[in-house]
């Protein structure tokens, strides 16, 4: 059966640009604007190019799915009107989008360019999350959690295939842990925040107006950035105008040599798909992630609740959720430096992991308030720095 001109067309240029990125790769030692090259220098620029605009964005989406755990210590059951079982509904509906259309969302990053992709999601979960400061009711609030499921879902897959274009393995993991540990800051300064709004005398509403300030100062900040990130994200090495030829030539042979022929312009046919589902890592790294995200977000929405119910008020419950945060984000990088140093991933998996599970068992027997605390901080360090370790799973699929 003959291949479609289309496809046929397709072909060629895989081979083409795999042909072409082979002889850089041959030339580059006896190349002298190759020689020429800082591989430091030009790996420093790429840094403040790439990784700080990914990272903004995904802070910004944390902050806008997690604002509601904020808002839960200053009356949000009461003024919505939510008994028995409400809030969590409001909580796992989110979910249900972001868990079915996360495969077809790796598929439209195949099809439209990652920044235009990437923006136009960002404008949208920061038009829903201003649309959650005007719910009265419980209809609302998980309309309004549903799609911002919807459109968040794509956000990370895409931000990880991008950064994976511009970075060697042995030097993904800290640029990694710092995209990833934004939930760590955007955890901090919600809790920053909350505190601050939250220090008013308490009106009729006042969950309302809490939200309403929080989603409106979160969603429009969200949605101007959107803007600006359009045009400040670099989709591949070879289409960035802050590059040299030369510079762009070298980016290319070293990942080739790396690992090889990206695929990018490579369709995504049935069969590919097909292959895909048929490697054993996909489903051993698919629990390995469920093990370390369940306790994550439990986190990330039921923390401010533990904190009040060891006898902290409102205001002082924010307040002792932001230090977990900080340290959690220092840690995370100093262990993600660390592993990308020794080339070695399992030992930090295991041994974070481990140190959350010594959290969980202290939460478990101790009931007093200063030994509580220090545990929630000891689950938050494991727990991110696990979430941090992800591309762990990246690293067994390559």
């Amino acid at each position: 059966m003959a291949s479609s001109p289309q496809f046929a067309k397709s072909s060629d240029c895989i081979k083409n640009d795999a042909a072409f990125i082979s002889d850089v790769v041959d030339d580059v030692a006896g190349n002298d604007a190759a020689r020429r090259i800082d591989e430091r220098k030009l790996l420093r620029k790429i840094d403040l190019r790439v990784v700080p605009a990914l990272t903004m964005m995904y802070f910004l989406a944390s902050l806008d799915r997690v604002n509601i755990s904020n808002a839960v210590l200053f009356g949000l059951k009461t003024d919505l009107n939510l008994e028995g079982n409400h809030l969590n509904t409001a909580l796992v509906v989110f979910f249900v989008p972001y868990v079915l259309f996360e495969i077809p969302s790796n598929a439209l990053v195949k099809r439209f360019r990652p920044h235009v992709l990437l923006s136009f999601c960002m404008f949208l979960f920061g038009l829903i999350s201003v649309l959650q400061g005007l719910t009265q009711n419980l209809s609302g609030l998980i309309a309004t959690r549903f799609f911002l499921g919807l459109v968040v879902t794509g956000t990370l897959p895409a931000c990880f295939y991008l950064m994976s274009m511009w970075y060697k393995r042995s030097e993904s993991q800290k640029r990694f842990s710092f995209f990833l540990s934004s939930t760590s800051l955007a955890g901090g300064f919600g809790g920053l925040l909350a505190s601050a709004i939250g220090k008013r005398r308490r009106p009729p509403y006042f969950y309302i107006l809490c939200l309403l300030k929080l989603s409106y100062a979160e969603g429009t900040l969200t949605c101007a950035m959107s803007i600006v990130l359009y045009f400040i994200i670099t989709d591949f090495p070879e289409e960035a105008a802050w590059l040299s030829d030369d510079e762009k030539d070298f980016v290319k042979a070293r990942l080739y040599e790396d690992v090889g022929d990206s695929k990018r312009l490579e369709p995504l046919t049935p069969r590919i798909v097909l292959n895909i589902f048929k490697d054993y890592k996909l489903y051993i790294s698919g629990f390995m992630y469920f093990g370390l995200i369940v306790p994550a977000l439990s986190y990330a929405y039921f923390a401010l609740i533990i904190i009040q119910s060891l006898g902290n008020g409102n205001i002082q419950s924010q307040l002792l959720s932001v230090p977990q945060w900080a340290v959690a984000f220092v840690v995370a990088m100093m262990a993600a430096a660390a592993s990308d140093y020794t080339r070695h991933r399992f030992i930090f998996a295991v041994g974070l992991s481990l140190v959350s599970l010594a959290g969980f068992i202290i939460l478990l027997v101790v009931r007093e308030n200063t030994p509580a605390i220090r545990s929630i901080i000891l689950i938050f360090n494991g727990r991110i720095l696990g979430y941090a370790h992800r591309d762990l799973l990246v690293h067994y699929q390559s």
